[in-house]
């Protein structure tokens, strides 16, 4: 079976910083489903896609200014459910001839709705008369309904907080269910999905596996790939994928840019070259990578030396691959999603400090991407369906341009290794104290500035090291873990006990809205 014959359901992009949490949750209950920007959506790609159902997401405008997005018309036409969010709801309502006005009090934050009425939408949450928790994030309000709708729940702020016209099997809701702020929101996706739309929840990894399997050999055929091995665990799924795929046409390439974790190189090259015996070429680039970046400080010119360098280097070695026709990468779905290049939608840009650049056209190589289609955590879950260690699978996140961006300021071969023994530290503490599959990134991060401290009899001159670790459950927000205080003080007392350079350890309790995790 492929993505295509899947049961699938359509998300419709109005520009929504959460979108991708939709299609998270419904992919956590087995539904396949795809993100694409509202001006991208034709009659065309939708009969195309085929979907069960559709998705409006929320949005940061409002319907009735002029010129406001809406949904294609024949969203409302093809006979399936279609559920609104906020803004999707909005847009519905604007649409099929109710009404929306701004200037109204706003409502953003955790809300109670009470359920007014029942309905398979709300399944399971109570009965007319109980509240429910949710998030809410809009300005405007809903003054009409369309002819046809019902309301089944309000809040304070909002009159019509969830709408349903049961006959046509269109919803409508005022907050958002895909966040963890609103409790029990997956539970009124997968009531859409399951009760409403009919869907089975086909999606498996064991199936993504087998069909990955079978395209693959279909798309490669007799020809060689080359896989540009970060030791991350994306290129590392990919690659084992890909190995058991078509064997020993792979090869990987791996770049040890000297900007790795410490004795990262090392288990890379024994866990690929020697158990899963995949053909690896492992370079050691520390020297060229250090050396170029010697005096550079703003961290985009340190992001775009280390991708200028990473791109010579492999396009070298890959030109010694004798009829390598194909270059395997692990491209994850919210990479093709944020990306203006792939869908031009109102999502932004893929993140540079995530990313090094891409490989230049001149190498003519055909792209195999066999995780394009999955979110981070479906890849770990993948690695887990192909026998990857766990520990490797659940490794943190770890950036392209490595340590090059928990340096800031001028790099040197001696903050390198200072960074790298602090922070091998900093996870051997965390692990021992079984935090780490607690927290979804930990690291260390060498300040550029230095205090005096007074070490025994003798005053010192050295660097301040910050330690952050953070939640999440989505990789787009995060909150910073609350570390018991005797973990953290083992840490930093190891730290400058052990790592000559380091006088002083400061803990980072920055939280982030959505955006970037990285700490710079």
């Amino acid at each position: 079976m492929t993505a295509q014959a899947h049961e699938k359901v359509l998300i419709v992009d109005f520009g929504s910083q959460v979108t991708q949490l939709i299609a998270r949750r419904l992919r956590e209950a087995g539904v396949y489903c795809e993100i694409h920007p509202f001006d991208k959506v034709d009659d065309a790609k939708i009969a195309a896609f085929g979907p069960k159902a559709i998705i409006l997401s929320g949005g940061p405008a409002s319907v009735h200014e002029a010129e406001s997005p809406r949904a294609p018309q024949t969203v409302f036409e093809l006979g399936v459910p279609v559920l609104g969010i906020c803004y999707g709801e909005m847009t519905m309502c604007a649409q099929l001839g109710g009404a929306v006005e701004g200037g109204h009090d706003r409502e953003f934050g955790r809300a109670e709705i009470q359920i007014r009425k029942a309905s398979p939408l709300l399944e399971g949450l109570g009965e007319p008369g109980d509240n429910e928790t949710v998030w809410m994030s809009h300005g405007d309000k809903i003054t009409a309904i369309p002819q046809g709708f019902d309301v089944v729940a309000t809040s304070e702020g909002s009159p019509y907080a969830v709408i349903a016209d049961e006959a046509r099997r269109f919803y409508g809701i005022q907050f958002h269910p895909e966040v963890a702020h609103t409790p029990r929101g997956a539970l009124i996706l997968k009531n859409f999905t399951h009760r409403i739309a009919g869907l089975s929840g086909d999606w498996t990894m064991a199936s993504y596996r087998q069909e990955q399997i079978a395209r693959i050999r279909a798309q490669v055929g007799d020809a060689k790939v080359i896989c540009g091995l970060s030791g991350g665990v994306d290129s590392s799924v990919a690659a084992v994928l890909i190995h058991e795929a078509i064997g020993d046409q792979l090869t990987c390439v791996f770049v040890d840019t000297g900007l790795l974790r410490k004795d990262e190189a090392t288990q890379v090259v024994t866990l690929f070259r020697d158990h899963y015996n995949i053909p690896l070429v492992h370079v050691d680039a520390g020297d060229l990578f250090l050396g170029e970046l010697t005096g550079v400080s703003d961290p985009e010119t340190k992001r775009k030396t280390i991708g200028r360098l990473f791109i010579e280097v492999f396009d070298k070695e890959a030109a010694r691959i004798e009829g390598a026709a194909f270059l395997a990468q692990g491209t994850l779905y919210p990479d093709v999603i944020e990306s203006p290049s792939t869908t031009g939608g109102p999502s932004a840009v893929i993140k540079s400090h995530h990313n090094v650049g891409g490989l230049p056209d001149y190498m003519k190589l055909k792209l195999v991407e066999p995780l394009r289609e999955l979110f981070k955590d479906e890849v770990r879950a993948l690695g887990v369906e192909l026998g990857l260690p766990p520990a490797f699978v659940g490794r943190h996140p770890f950036p392209g341009p490595g340590l090059a961006i928990r340096i800031p300021g001028e790099i040197t071969r001696e903050k390198v290794a200072v960074l790298q023994a602090a922070d091998a530290i900093y996870l051997d503490e965390i692990r021992k104290a079984g935090l780490y599959d607690r927290i979804w990134q930990a690291f260390a991060v060498l300040l550029p500035v230095k205090t005096v401290g007074v070490m025994g009899d003798a005053r010192t001159y050295e660097s301040v090291l910050a330690l952050r670790a953070v939640t999440s459950t989505d990789g787009m927000t995060a909150d910073f873990f609350e570390f018991p205080w005797d973990v953290l003080g083992r840490c930093a007392t190891r730290i400058i006990n052990e790592v000559r350079g380091v006088n002083r350890v400061v803990y980072d309790v920055t939280s982030k809205p959505p955006g970037t995790i990285e700490w710079e």
